[in-house]
């Protein structure tokens, strides 16, 4: 029987066999359109924000077992679980919402405090220490974009903070001023070390990973000469390897008088923050970027100067990673720097642009909680004598959910990111094979 055969009148009505249809008809026939909620609900649920949201829930839930198992009075009550099984839970209790009360005291508000003033300066600790972390992980989330990974935030850190502690202790110009030359000074140092990287890349296809690692090396080990050595970075009539304190003409003013250390560099990073989404999102340099980004084949054929790309890219990263070094210098630490000023925020910042997926206003409120675990991890070692190396272990978890976003929706039970698919061109029915 054929598709324009038609049963007789009083005879039962065949029944086709669906895998018989021909495919071009089964092709046109629509499928049923999910509701406008459903795919809100759906984008909303496999969102990357949702999923960094979950991936620090479940670290901070790993961190409160390890928290549990490392307290003694956990441990006592677990040799009598048998006897007593609520002595353990209570015990549990007690250690994980301890640790973290202490976590959150010391991070965004202090209830102990006699007054606000007092109360409300744990917060902005947070932000002190989450000012570098925020303006390296938009110079990593920039190469990230482009295609790049930059690891080498210590050395880019390490040469910006040496030209802006240099322009800030060795010349004297009116204030205001010198801080602004201070600061362009550190800029223009770490754009020109991570400059050096996009150069080699587009120059000579070195990869950037060996070469960053390798400037990383380089930086330090001049840095340390000198500060070693008088007359360049080292204090006069001191031996040790440390720089002489920052004229107050080129420190960042603080932002809410001497009793706080939010300094104005905050500031600078909500600007860098708004010029990085800018640039990103409504120039055509942040087009170039994210097309050479997504396939540096198709943005070669379609006219983009791949290799410039490269090259400038690493500038604009390299410049936002040495501004870390200098809100370091210039707002932290006033009284002279040595070797370890990067205290390690070049490879935090890694953490931050994943934890941020990349885009700007991600990288800023993952810089800010980073900032309050640093802050909050101190006050929690201090009132419940628990190891500053379980907030090491809970930043780790979170980079490891975060790489595995299957696993944070299998938890969960997530349903799985809608696909995107063309639609198919309607066939006429002339077009349909009989």
């Amino acid at each position: 029987m054929t598709d324009n055969q038609i049963p007789a009148q009083g005879q039962p009505p065949v029944e086709v066999d669906p895998s018989q249809v021909p495919a071009a008809r089964r092709a046109s026939t629509p499928e049923p359109e999910e509701s406008r909620f459903t795919g809100v609900f759906r984008e909303i649920v496999s969102g990357n924000a949702l999923l960094s949201v979950l991936a620090v829930v479940l670290a901070l839930v790993a961190g409160a077992v390890l928290i549990a198992f490392t307290d003694e009075g956990v441990q006592a009550s677990a040799g009598y679980f048998f006897s007593r099984p609520s002595d353990l839970l209570s015990a549990v209790w007690e250690s994980v919402s301890g640790a973290y009360s202490s976590l959150f005291q010391g991070a965004i508000y202090n209830f102990r405090a006699d007054d606000f003033a007092r109360g409300i300066r744990p917060l902005t600790e947070t932000l002190t220490f989450a000012t570098p972390l925020i303006a390296a992980g938009l110079g990593v989330a920039l190469s990230f974009r482009v295609g790049l990974f930059n690891i080498g935030g210590r050395g880019q850190m390490l040469v910006a903070a040496a030209a802006a502690g240099y322009v800030g202790f060795a010349f004297q110009f009116p204030f205001g001023i010198h801080l602004i030359v201070a600061v362009i000074a550190g800029v223009a140092a770490g754009a020109l070390w991570g400059g050096i990287v996009g150069l080699l890349k587009a120059r000579t296809g070195a990869h950037e990973v060996i070469v960053t690692i390798m400037l990383n090396y380089v930086a330090y080990y001049l840095i340390q000469f000198m500060l070693s050595t008088p007359g360049l970075l080292q204090a006069p009539g001191s031996s040790n390897p440390k720089s002489p304190a920052m004229l107050e003409t080129a420190v960042f003013p603080d932002l809410f008088g001497p009793g706080y250390n939010l300094h104005l560099g905050f500031i600078v990073v909500i600007a860098a923050t708004i010029y990085v989404w800018y640039i990103l999102n409504r120039s055509s340099m942040g087009f170039q970027f994210r097309a050479v980004g997504e396939n540096p084949n198709a943005a070669r054929v379609a006219g983009i100067n791949v290799k410039n790309v490269y090259f400038v890219a690493m500038l604009f990263s390299g410049g936002l990673v040495g501004l870390a070094g200098v809100s370091q210098v210039l707002g932290t630490v006033t009284t002279g720097f040595g070797d370890g000023i990067d205290a390690s925020i070049g490879f935090d910042a890694i953490t931050v642009a994943l934890l941020g997926r990349s885009r700007p206003w991600g990288v800023f409120f993952a810089g800010i909680l980073f900032g309050a675990f640093k802050a909050g991890g101190f006050a929690m070692q201090a009132a419940e004598g628990i190891p500053i190396d379980i907030i090491l272990v809970v930043q780790s978890l979170i980079v490891l959910f975060i790489a595995a976003p299957p696993l944070v929706r299998a938890i969960f039970r997530l349903p799985a990111p809608s696909k995107t698919t063309l639609r198919k061109p309607k066939l006429q029915k002339a077009q349909v094979t009989k």
